[in-house]
């Protein structure tokens, strides 16, 4: 049943006025909250950019771990020792190492998550940190034992997982409708600053000759572990948990908080009925159990789908063949200094991120994701073919002096401007996308689902791709970019345009048949409509008067 709650300041109930009104006292009744600049909302953005931090802990993982695998004493500590007394990592332990993250991040993500839902999106992002740390000490702990530290990235993983899931859908549901995209947006953006740090510190790090080299940035993990942890207590909590948790008081404080308002504002009062009228049609449409993920409505099992795909698709751009083996990449065309051109690309992935912020709210998100698969297919191909078609002098060699080394400036170019097109589009609109597709009830579930398919992925390609570079080189790069062609095609056919859109009204939007190409012109039902009537559940409501349900 569909209630309008708005508390009673002495009963703690809400009152039951709305079948006494015309349409004109209602809308005069229940204004909408006002739409101000975005220099109005600079308190909740710094908060949502705080909650973003949580991708600054992944995307410093994944700066730091292509470093260490090419560290003196990682190496002589984890590594093997060949014929002539060289210390080495073989290809299985290297991708075992790199790749076991992932795993854990998969694992977190699906279920882990599930403490955002029980105790609270803080919490859950608290608990998450709370186990990240106790794999960092495992890590830096280790000695000479490479599964030691194999276990202890396994078990760090489990929280970055946790909070990949947590802290995109915590920003999508306490965020201002009109700020929701570029403030998920900045998950993405903290991610490549980690990444881009991760490089500077490896770079820092790697003239010591012992242990420091690796131990020195782990140990700055505990700083960004408690950051995050610090900035939850200034955080509100997710006004739709709280409304769903009949935590009515703390969900007016946490929507005035969010929208500059105060918390006795009839603009608020607006808003949890709209929350509330939105959760009572999710609830009438099915449960929250995991086989709603299959059969609920409106279309969730296709919106799991395009999740499921689309995080699927942001792995297998090509990005993290990069990422992950940036410094043993550009080994192989001659650089000296590898560890320098790493930083370069952490630039170029941080400042193009900007442009994706700039660009998520303007462009919207299905032309973001379709400029970006185009550009970055032909930055792909370009680099592939230069790699194996002209960078050898004799044929495939380990001998940096066997590259054309004009040839390899210009693969570092590309993949440079292909690094730009993905930070741009991809990297932050994939997460934009999947924080507002799904409805409250199974939104972590789905969430987590979707998100675990990235982290699969991120680990095939982390665990296999020394393999498959031993044996086919650069050919490897026209793999991906016959995923971007696909990925091109998937976006204009089955993506639907969420870009200003309510939560409850992405709800709306899948109800209805419009082609996901025709959506961006698509215009969501009145607010008026959206708080009192059952929308999309219609047909699936009791028989009596939907407003004489109220609570």
């Amino acid at each position: 049943m569909v209630r309008n709650s708005a508390e009673d300041s002495t009963s703690g109930t809400a009152t039951v006025d709305n079948n006494m009104m015309d349409p004109k006292q209602i809308e005069e009744n229940a204004p909408a909250i006002p739409q101000k600049k975005a220099s109005e909302y600079i308190f909740i953005s710094a908060l949502c950019v705080l909650v973003a931090f949580g991708g600054f802990v992944f995307g410093f993982d994944t700066g730091t771990i292509s470093g260490f695998v090419n560290m003196s004493d990682f190496l002589q500590r984890f590594g093997q020792t060949n014929a002539e007394g060289v210390h080495y990592l073989s290809k299985t332990r290297t991708g075992l190492i790199v790749s076991i993250f992932n795993i854990g991040c998969a694992v977190g993500g699906i279920f882990l998550s599930k403490c955002g839902d029980v105790w609270g999106r803080r919490s859950g992002i608290v608990i998450a940190m709370a186990i990240y740390v106790v794999g960092i000490i495992i890590q830096i702990a280790s000695q000479d034992k490479w599964y030691q530290y194999f276990i202890g990235r396994l078990i760090t993983g489990l929280g970055v997982g946790t909070v990949s899931v947590l802290c995109p859908l915590f920003i999508g549901e306490s965020a201002p409708k009109h700020l929701r995209g570029t403030l998920v947006y900045c998950f993405q953006l903290m991610i490549t600053l980690g990444i881009f740090l991760g490089y500077c510190t490896t770079y820092g790090t790697k003239s010591y000759d012992d242990s420091r080299q690796w131990r020195i940035p782990l140990g700055l993990c505990f700083a960004w572990a408690l950051l995050l942890i610090g900035g939850m207590s200034f955080m509100p909590e997710s006004p739709r948990y709280l409304v769903e948790n009949s935590k009515f008081d703390e969900a007016k404080k946490s929507i005035a908080k969010s929208n500059k308002l105060s918390p006795e504002s009839d603009a608020v009062y607006t808003e949890m009925q709209l929350i509330q009228a939105g959760i009572d049609r999710e609830a009438l449409a099915g449960s929250a159990s995991w086989i709603e993920l299959i059969k609920g409505k409106p279309k969730i099992f296709e919106r799991v789908i395009v999740g499921v795909v689309l995080q699927s698709l942001q792995q297998l751009t090509g990005n993290n063949y990069f990422f992950y083996y940036g410094t043993t990449i550009f080994k192989a065309v001659g650089l000296e200094d590898s560890f320098q051109t790493s930083i370069i690309l952490g630039v170029v992935n941080f400042l193009s991120t900007f442009v994706g912020i700039w660009a998520i709210e303007r462009l919207g998100r299905r032309l973001c994701l379709l400029t970006g698969s185009a550009c970055m297919s032909v930055c792909f191909l370009i680099y592939s073919i230069l790699g194996s078609v002209n960078l050898y002098i004799n044929g495939y060699s380990n001998d940096p002096s066997n590259t054309r080394k004009p040839t390899g400036n210009a693969m570092i170019f590309i993949t440079c401007l292909f690094i730009f097109f993905f930070a741009s589009s991809w990297a932050g609109g994939v997460y934009c996308i999947v924080s507002e597709t799904y409805p409250l009830r199974i939104r972590s579930k789905a969430m987590s689902v979707a998100t675990g398919a990235n982290w699969m992925w991120g680990f095939l390609i982390s665990f296999f791709t020394p393999f498959i570079t031993g044996a086919i080189h650069f050919y490897y790069g026209f793999v991906f970019t016959g995923c971007l062609i696909f990925s091109f095609f998937y976006v204009y056919f089955f993506v639907r345009e969420t870009k200003g859109l309510t939560l409850e009204e992405v709800d709306e939007l899948y109800a209805t048949d419009i082609p996901p190409w025709k959506t961006s012109g698509w215009v969501p039902p009145t607010s008026e409509d959206m708080a009192n009537t059952t929308g999309f559940a219609a047909n699936l409501k009791p028989s009596h008067n939907h407003n004489d349900a109220l609570v």
